[in-house]
């Protein structure tokens, strides 16, 4: 079986590691990473490459640092789907003949994202392309040729720094999968470093949704260096519960949540509100990063397609959900504040947690105590442990998910415990309390420290 490479082409983009304390990811430099991802799963399959530009400029401009897309992705299962200029993936839908026409496309494809300095979650191949009771498709893939086409992609991508590998795609293997998906991380190390050497690639694995984690069947193995959770799609869900259970596993690795409901999805269609609410349960959990979603966005609808799943609008007015600008504003905050000693630290709420799902309250802080996050579903009062910020003097601000702006309440003593109630409440008026040692002096909420 012989796999050619086509060219590669230095990167710009630093390389991604897990940090040191197992939790986050960095830079190669060791400064903080945070994942913003967007499910773009179609990407190289459905838009042209102008309209690839005009995608990617708006992510960067809403201050996303990634895209997630499937090289092999979810469409018509009796046969994979070609691109828009007519080219499919393999000849023949043989995994040892990758086209080299497709291929091309995929290569602009990503280095626009890194011009544009959007990292890359890859998915070599979507779940129902690869194994057996998913869809009832028919299985490409053996560990030989799984092997064979993880080489052939380690090696055409090596110097693509800013790619990071998402095995699986909405799947749940069976002990025989295990083995090929293993088979095929094995070769994309083999392709990246010359043997089996996990340093230089970051990889992580995307399972079926409703709650399911990477963990369940991957998370001993060297090769997954973070785990990714699947829990969408409906309205509800407690996300931050698979992100704790994962975070209070033995072996520590990064957490978070790969997909959760998309914005419009569902019949209930959900709203930005829950969009937000999602993203800041997850990474206030322990999550190191998020990834947004829009249900028009991930499968690029346009005219020349059939609606998926009831989609609306086309892509190119997806992309302007609210929600979609409303991820910033979480960016921003967590980026305001230490970023590698948050812990998750739900002992901060003393008591006005909500009774349902939709009022939750997840609180985050960090660790030496300059800092705390509580995040406020409904905008309900909560009284909170004052003697978890650091120094005598707690400086406090509400700070608007919605609209990325923090509001000063002044200065409150560190001891006992103390009822803050937010300035709105009721369906989609969240908020974050923001407590801070007011001796460091930090920034406001969500601002740069030089601003």
């Amino acid at each position: 079986m012989v796999f050619s490479a086509g060219m590669t082409q230095a990167g710009k983009l630093p390389r991604l590691k897990v940090s040191d304390n197992r939790r986050f990811l960095v830079h190669e430099d060791g400064t903080p990473f945070f994942w913003l991802g967007d499910t773009a799963w179609t990407l190289f399959h459905r838009l042209t490459r102008e309209e690839v530009d005009q995608y990617l400029a708006d992510r960067a401009n809403k201050s996303f640092t990634l895209v997630q897309a499937g090289l092999m992705s979810a469409g018509r299962l009796e046969e994979l789907p070609a691109n828009v200029y007519g080219d499919r993936p393999l000849a023949d839908e043989d995994p040892a003949q990758p086209n080299e026409a497709f291929f091309e496309h995929v290569d602009h494809v990503i280095d626009r994202a890194e011009s544009h300095g959007l990292y890359v979650g890859l998915l070599p191949t979507w779940g129902h392309c690869f194994v057996q009771g998913n869809f009832d498709a028919p299985r490409l893939f053996d560990a030989d040729t799984a092997f064979g086409y993880g080489q052939w992609l380690g090696d055409r991508y090596k110097d693509r720094t800013h790619i990071i590998w998402i095995l699986g795609g909405d799947t749940v293997p069976t002990e025989e999968d295990e083995q090929i998906y293993r088979a095929m991380a094995k070769g994309i190390a083999v392709g990246v470093n010359g043997e089996e050497d996990y340093d230089n690639v970051l990889m992580t694995f995307h399972p079926r949704g409703g709650g399911h984690s990477s963990s369940e069947w991957f998370h001993e193995d060297e090769w997954l260096d973070f785990n990714m959770m699947h829990t969408g799609p409906r309205r509800g869900f407690r996300n931050y519960e698979t992100i704790v259970r994962d975070c209070g596993k033995r072996l520590l690795k990064p957490a978070m949540d790969g997909e959760p409901g998309y914005e419009n999805a569902t019949k209930e269609r959900l709203s930005a509100a829950d969009v937000r609410s999602y993203a800041y349960w997850a990474v206030f959990a322990g999550g190191h990063g998020h990834t947004y979603g829009a249900l028009e966005v991930w499968q690029m609808y346009k005219p020349e397609f059939e609606p998926l799943n009831g989609a609306q609008r086309y892509w190119h007015e997806a992309i302007d959900y609210p929600g979609a600008s409303d991820m910033q504003h979480l960016r921003n905050l967590l980026e305001s504040r230490p970023f590698l000693m948050r812990i998750p630290d739900h002992s901060l709420i003393v008591s006005g947690q909500g009774a349902t799902v939709e009022d939750h309250v997840q609180a985050t802080r960090g660790s030496d105590g300059s800092y705390a996050l509580v995040y406020i579903a409904s905008g309900e009062p909560v009284t909170v442990a004052m003697d978890k910020i650091s120094g005598q003097t707690a400086a406090a601000h509400w700070y608007d998910p919605r609209e990325g702006t923090a509001k000063s309440m002044g200065q409150f003593p560190t001891t006992g415990m103390r009822k803050f109630i937010p300035p709105s409440s009721g369906p989609g008026n969240d908020w974050v309390l923001v407590l801070d040692d007011a001796a460091k002096s930090f920034p406001p909420p969500g601002a740069a420290a030089n601003d």
